[in-house]
């Protein structure tokens, strides 16, 4: 990297906005006429100047369309010895430059204005925004006379009238100058204030904020081009953030790793976290990123540093040097560049807030749903009780239970676990509660239901690699029989008809959406007396205390067959073993959901001749999670 010593002083520059009609464009073309003159150059160049002013202007009111016709266009003149360049900035929807434009009929009047800015001028250059364009008009001068001191005839001693008018007008050049620069620190300062106010806005002005400023900066230093990389998220590239042209938005640069040396002048500052001049005319590497910019291009390149730690880099450059940028305009592109890293950092923690706040959102929603899952009323046989325990864990799943009445003898049990968590995982387990609802109303077979299900529910499943464990109990209270299958899951616990002590009921099966023409097979057993049934999720035997062991299922049969007695309510039941699970764990964090069924008899009838009706009980009870 070849970094100038040049220290160029700032060129005289004026700039202008104007209203949008044809009296401030006329008056425009006359002040910069005047200003030019100021500056010494000669009548004969005035009027082609005053007149490509006037061109310009003019297009930039007559093809502005929409709310755009009342935004004001800017004109500028900049001046040194060897140049001058003109520049008008309109709010038209832009057009592509020809790299000549031909001749125009006379019977037309459109393509005029740009034929005589090309004859005249020596570079014309138009840049296209998305909000704005600027067109760039440049001419070469001709050694320019050396002052009146160093002519032949200058008086060594005493101020000649024409000294005397010359000190004048360096006087009022210098007043003009200390103007202009206040003039531009105050735009500067403008420039960012109004990025701010922006920002506080509203959220979505925050994402275009690096381009709007850019914009800013292009005018304030004059320059021909700027380039803002950004540190992607793994540390190792700098990615182009936003470029004032597009051909400017080449690939990324790598960082250097420890103990490489930086390729390139971005990575050179990058990695030195200190900013740099930079002259490609001074450059012998062909390889230098920059210079798509121009083979003679000028300029500075910024880091942008929050804390110590890098964040990107600004490049600001012209593509010839003729206007090399000055230390007034280094000091505002230093300026722009730490405000660009504090709003980049408070940007990615804005996103990094939001995105947390999307995740706790999307857990409430998910407990929400599951929530509304639950059945508000349990049916309910005289004799028997049915109730439902549900606790979730901190990080949301699809556990579930529901319960249907079929016929007034009967009754469906299904408990769920959806393999996942989130939204996904509880908008499955709805359409799951729905199509049960469905299927039991065709058939009493929970096989079949379980077929059922996967059937429909494999195609979606697969889809998005997740799958659903399930227990379907079909029980008959006339007959005190129960028909289970199982897809993956736990199986049923009961006392049975000959014992005293609590069982599982052996029942196997894939879970639902693993393969997609998996056949379910049914196991059925009688209910003893007092009748106890549970189906539950692997949440229950899965529960770890703070020593890392599991409650297990053989614990919850023990704890069953303990408090299956005679007199013992289903809600009390439930309302024990809740406690029993919590106090087993203690202090340690639940792992994941849980969901449950307890079907009990609460006495035994002396006269069982009369079959049972069917009641409803309102409330499926949540059991209260424990810390």
């Amino acid at each position: 990297m070849a970094a100038s010593s040049l220290q160029p002083a700032r060129p005289t520059t004026l700039r202008l906005a104007f209203a949008p009609d044809a009296a401030s464009a006329r008056a425009v073309a006359e002040a910069i006429r005047a200003f030019l003159t100021e500056q010494g150059v000669p009548e004969k160049e005035l009027f082609s100047y005053e007149l490509c002013v006037a061109e310009a202007s003019n297009n930039a009111i007559k093809y502005a369309v929409g709310p755009a016709r009342d935004l004001k266009p800017v004109a500028e003149a900049l001046f040194t010895p060897d140049q001058i360049e003109l520049r008008m900035t309109d709010h038209t929807p832009g057009f592509v430059l020809p790299e000549r434009v031909p001749q125009p009929s006379p019977l037309k009047d459109c393509g005029r204005g740009l034929f005589i800015i090309q004859s005249v001028m020596d570079e014309v250059r138009y840049m296209r925004g998305t909000k704005e364009n600027i067109l760039i008009m440049r001419k070469r001068r001709r050694a320019h006379q050396p002052p009146a001191t160093e002519r032949p005839g200058a008086s060594a001693s005493g101020l000649s009238p024409e000294e005397s008018q010359r000190q004048l007008a360096d006087s009022k050049r210098d007043r003009a100058n200390l103007a202009a620069e206040l003039a531009f620190r105050s735009e500067t300062l403008s420039a960012i204030f109004r990025c701010c106010a922006e920002l506080g806005r509203s959220d979505g002005v925050a994402e275009g904020f690096g381009k709007r400023l850019l914009v800013d900066l292009f005018h304030l230093t004059t320059a021909d081009c700027c380039v803002l990389r950004l540190v992607s998220p793994d540390q190792r590239k700098l990615v182009v953030a936003a470029a004032s042209e597009t051909e400017l938005a080449f690939d990324p640069i790598a960082l250097p790793l420890a103990g490489e040396p930086p390729r390139g002048i971005e990575a050179t500052v990058a990695a030195r976290l200190t900013a740099a001049r930079f002259d490609l005319r001074e450059d012998a590497d062909r390889s230098e990123p920059l210079r798509a910019i121009g083979p003679e291009a000028t300029g500075l390149v910024c880091p942008l540093v929050f804390g110590g730690m890098l964040v990107g880099s600004i490049a600001v450059g012209r593509r010839g040097g003729d206007f090399p940028l000055g230390k007034l305009q280094d000091e505002v592109v230093r300026v722009f560049a730490e405000f660009l890293a504090i709003q980049t950092v408070n940007l990615r923690r804005h996103k990094e807030e939001v995105l947390r706040r999307l995740v706790v959102r999307e857990s409430e929603i998910a407990q929400e749903i599951q929530h509304l899952l639950l059945p508000r009323t349990l049916p309910q046989l005289e004799g028997f009780g049915l109730a439902g325990g549900w606790q979730s864990a901190r990080a949301v799943g699809g556990d579930f239970y529901d319960a249907l009445a079929v016929g007034e003898q009967s009754l469906f049990l299904m408990v769920a676990d959806v393999m996942g968590k989130g939204v996904p995982a509880a908008l499955f387990a709805a359409t799951m509660r729905g199509l049960l609802r469905g299927l039991a109303a065709r058939s009493d077979d929970p096989a079949k239901i379980l077929g059922g299900l996967n059937r429909l529910l494999y195609a979606e499943l697969s889809a998005v690699n997740m799958f659903i464990t399930a227990q379907v109990v079909h029980v008959d209270l006339a007959t005190r029989q129960i028909t289970a299958a199982s897809a993956g899951h736990c199986p049923p616990l009961y006392v049975p008809a000959d014992r005293h002590t609590v069982v599982a009921l052996p029942v196997h099966g894939l879970p639902i959406g693993v393969l997609p023409g998996t056949v379910y097979q049914s196991a059925t057993a009688r209910l003893g007396t007092p009748a106890t049934l549970l189906i539950h999720t692997d949440g229950l035997t899965d529960t770890r205390n703070t020593d890392g062991r599991q409650f297990g299922q053989r614990r919850l049969m023990g704890w069953l067959s303990a408090n299956a007695v005679a007199g013992h309510s289903a809600a009390e039941l439930r309302d024990r073993l809740a406690t029993e699970l919590n106090r087993f764990r203690g202090d340690a964090d639940m792992d994941d959901d849980q969901a449950f069924l307890l079907l009990a008899e609460a006495h035994v009838n002396a006269d069982r001749s009369t079959a049972p009706r069917l009641q409803f009980q309102r409330g499926s009870f949540l059991f209260p999670a424990c810390t």
